[in-house]
């Protein structure tokens, strides 16, 4: 049987992902000990030591990755900067309610519009739906992306053992919508995985499109999540009251943590009350490599504009 050669530019992009996954692999190992030694301010040799790398290599990948050093990461992802983040919490969501929750939102360098299932829908649980699937090379590790003919409806990430991760990222997404029928096609969901974590900017005129699959209030938590900009956090008991139903805090976060679309619809910004992380359905270390992420993009952004 003969096999076509794969071209430059497949082989450069499987390079590519090959490269962000190795990364996201050196970072995510200095993040988890960053986290776990903080407090005794560790150096940059005890960073390198714990990754891997030679001192140079980790401060070079590091700042390439995220924008910060292994210090100034500390310094960000401690608590007291996440205090900081909920202080303008109130601003934030009032400014969302301003703008109005039922249009698109923009989620960094994403433009998204979104849909939700109607109610029937939702309790056929997927019956009559087809969802192709495949896995994704991104800065996070593999992403599980899933899509319905009307859009992306789902994006998790795989824990860090290889063949054992997919298989349960995959029972974890499939267990949503018992009645769907389920395609492995991951040429589907290549365009939608180079525009969500590629370095091409999507416009107004070719949004990223969503599917939301979920509870009427599933829904309006996760539309209120697509308000909060890059670079800024909440907290549950500040949606709930975003929402009309301020003791509602615990159905928030329950409502949260049940977000099929990670990343894109962003609940790796919400925080709790007291500013700590709270959970992450894939894992602390990951919620803490997208914040840092983020805050290092935030920072490049501001230092693109000057005052004239």
């Amino acid at each position: 049987m003969l096999h076509q050669a794969p071209s430059p530019a497949s082989g450069r992009a499987t390079q590519l992902g090959e490269d962000m996954s190795a990364d996201y692999v050196h970072v995510r190992r200095a993040i988890a000990f960053l986290t776990e030694h903080w407090t005794e301010h560790p150096s940059l040799d005890d960073v390198a030591g714990a990754v891997g790398l030679s001192p140079t290599q980790c401060q070079k990948l590091f700042k390439r990755w995220c924008g910060l050093s292994p210090k100034e990461f500390v310094q960000s992802i401690a608590l007291d900067h996440a205090r900081q983040l909920l202080d303008g919490a109130a601003s934030v969501l009032e400014t969302a309610h301003e703008v109005g929750l039922s249009g698109g939102g923009r989620l960094h360098d994403l433009f998204v519009t979104y849909e939700a299932m109607s109610p029937g829908e939702y309790k056929r649980r997927g019956e009559g739906l087809d969802i192709s699937w495949g896995f994704h090379p991104s800065p996070f590790g593999d992403a599980l992306l899933m899509a319905t003919p009307r859009g992306l409806c789902g994006l998790a990430f795989v824990n860090d053992d290889a063949h054992e991760g997919r298989a349960e990222a995959l029972a974890d997404m499939t267990r949503r919508w018992p009645g769907a029928r389920f395609v492995e096609a991951p040429e589907k969901l290549a365009a939608a995985a180079t525009t969500i974590f590629g370095p091409a900017r999507t416009t107004a005129a070719d949004p990223v499109r969503l599917v939301l699959i979920g509870s009427d209030f599933e829904v309006r938590v996760w539309q209120t999540l697509l308000a909060i900009p890059m670079g800024r956090a909440v907290s549950y008991r500040h949606i709930a009251e975003h929402l009309g139903k301020p003791t509602a805090s615990r159905a928030v976060g329950s409502a949260v943590g049940r977000n099929p679309i990670s990343f894109v619809v962003p609940c790796h910004r919400v925080l709790r009350g007291d500013g700590n992380l709270g959970g992450y359905h894939w894992g602390l270390t990951r919620k803490r490599a997208l914040i840092g992420w983020e805050t290092g993009r935030s920072r490049n952004a501001s230092a693109d504009f000057t005052v004239g």
